[in-house]
């Protein structure tokens, strides 16, 4: 989150219920921190560019769980070029929410779909001979403006090299079929081999010539994910799709130079019980107190996102200082290990403890990150993020105007 001293106003406040939030347990969202780190992106792939690529915003699972609708118009308002869905589903949530960026669907056309995706101005991706029938049929009068995504070694949605020129023959007879787009998605351009992405690259190379022996011309071509993006200039072509940077997760194994994070989960110790040695704490008494330990309660646990597996496998930040989980987390409480701090300079009922994000406190500065979250849990950062469940109250922080 921001630092210390900077002024800060709650714009937006939600819940998934209607009810009021008494829990202390919330998911901060700095707003200022996702639109820096648009701008880190935005420097970042227009380097040597006399014309740089377009940034689109992937903002699909509720903007990987930090709620899409104010995201999206932070988003906006700090100058994306478009914004990425999985969904038409969620394509309409943003289309109801006044957003009016071009909104790219990139995997969410089932049965109707399509029609619906072209009723909220949604523009679809095309990746599957079954859905040429369904744009055959659709709004022939107007022009249906795609992407079409081509299968070049992610073996999971996209056209094929084989089954590409038919395709291209049934496109290119419709003439109310505007192919805009041309894309694909690398499989692992996370990892240090590059060969593979390389050859992918290379494989969407002749995608694109082989569209252009057929008479289609894309006018805009894309590939490169958040870790491409960063790490193969090669690959950013016309525009970058990026999500995961945007919320301050470095895309690949090593650090993203810049990136700030954007969610903060953090809430309060309720409790505080000092133990005796070989006390047992949690179920199942999986964790004993090994000398006389001060033990305090957080109102939190795996029903919010905070992996059970994190059971005397975390920390989380009391005053600027790390305090280990210990016991199993349970559904609505975790407990936490705080006597070396208790001795220290004490402990008390309403101090924050933050369990992803940033902390400032007396005992200094430190970040749990969700990197740190996924190696511990087994993981990915993705799935961090989006795990902070719907019954945990997102706030949003930016910097007051006058400021």
């Amino acid at each position: 989150m921001s630092d210390a001293g900077a002024t800060l106003r709650v714009v937006v406040s939600s819940r998934a219920d209607a009810g009021v939030a008494l829990r202390p347990t919330r998911a901060e969202i700095d707003l200022d921190a996702l639109a820096h780190n648009l701008g880190v992106v935005r420097a970042l792939v227009a380097e040597d560019r006399p014309a740089p690529p377009r940034v689109y915003a992937v903002v699909k699972a509720d903007a990987y769980g930090h709620g899409v609708i104010p995201v999206a118009r932070a988003l906006e308002s700090a100058g994306v070029d478009g914004l990425c869905v999985a969904l038409v589903e969620e394509g309409i949530e943003l289309r109801a929410a006044g957003v009016s960026l071009p909104i790219l669907v990139m995997s969410g056309l089932y049965g109707e779909g399509l029609g619906a995706a072209l009723d909220a101005r949604l523009t679809p991706v095309i990746h599957d001979a079954s859905q040429l029938q369904a744009l055959r049929a659709a709004r022939s009068y107007l022009p249906v403006r795609v992407h079409l995504k081509v299968d070049t070694g992610m073996g999971r949605l996209g056209v094929t090299p084989a089954a590409l020129p038919p395709f291209l023959d049934a496109i290119a007879s419709m003439g109310h079929v505007v192919v805009e787009g041309l894309m694909t998605h690398f499989a692992n351009a996370d990892c240090d081999d590059p060969s593979f992405t390389a050859t992918q690259l290379a494989r969407f190379e002749a995608a694109r010539a082989l569209c252009a022996h057929h008479g289609i011309l894309p006018g805009v071509c894309h590939a490169a994910a958040s870790a491409a993006a960063f790490r193969m200039p090669e690959a950013r072509l016309d525009l970058v799709r990026v999500g995961v940077a945007l919320y301050g997760v470095t895309p690949f194994l090593h650090d993203a130079p810049g990136l700030l994070p954007v969610m903060r989960l953090r809430t309060e110790v309720i409790a505080l019980r000092e133990l005796p040695p070989g006390s047992p704490v949690g179920y199942g008494g999986a964790w004993r107190t090994g000398r006389t330990s001060v033990i305090a309660t957080l109102p939190v646990g795996y029903a919010d996102g905070f992996f059970r597996r994190l059971s005397s496998d975390a920390e989380v930040l009391i005053q600027g200082q790390r305090c280990r989980v210990v016991g199993n987390v349970s559904m609505d409480m975790t407990t936490v290990d705080v006597t070396d701090l208790a001795r220290r300079s004490g402990v008390a009922v309403g101090d924050e403890a933050v369990l992803l994000g940033s902390q400032r406190g007396p005992g200094g500065f430190d970040v749990i990150r969700a990197e740190e979250i996924a190696r511990r849990v087994g993981t990915i950062p993705y799935e961090v993020l989006t795990a902070v469940s719907r019954r945990v109250p997102r706030s949003y922080r930016e910097r007051s105007p006058d400021r």
